[in-house]
């Protein structure tokens, strides 16, 4: 990546592990850890122009609810990368469960389709996250 930069909008996860959730993160699917802090634990990470930050909770966090198994429930964050076989392959060794496996998905955008192979995981406290990679536009049929 050329120059750092911040993204506009960046989801903060409250995760119940924080050791297990950046071995997740940085491990397997590949983020780097652009900032850190230890009280409470914190780190916010990258990969392309993907940014991410993780909190451990306590009870200062921001919580609007309890926070039960899985987090997260009712959102999907699409992280949308030049390559997401790497990942893929990653997880596969490890033994990781997906969500859903690796597919090639169009979607209408008016006059086109948007296409792009996609795989969901969730993160060790059920975040779902669906890795994406663009593959182009075609006309709609």
């Amino acid at each position: 990546m050329a120059g750092k930069f911040w993204n506009s909008m960046v989801p903060e996860l409250t995760v119940s592990d924080f050791g297990r959730s950046l071995e997740f993160y940085t491990g397997l699917l590949g983020f780097s850890v652009r900032n850190r802090r230890e009280v409470p634990p914190f780190a916010y990470l990258e990969q392309e122009t993907v940014h991410i930050m993780l909190e451990q909770f306590h009870a200062e966090s921001w919580q609007t609810g309890e926070l039960a198994p899985p987090f997260g429930r009712g959102v999907n964050f699409q992280l949308e990368l030049t390559a997401i076989a790497p990942i893929y392959g990653r997880l596969q060794v490890a033994g990781y469960p997906l969500f859903e496996e690796m597919s090639e998905e169009w979607y209408e955008t008016g006059d086109t389709v948007s296409g792009q192979k996609e795989f969901l995981v969730q993160d060790p406290d059920g975040y779902l996250l669906r890795f994406t990679e663009f593959l182009g536009e075609k006309p709609k049929e």
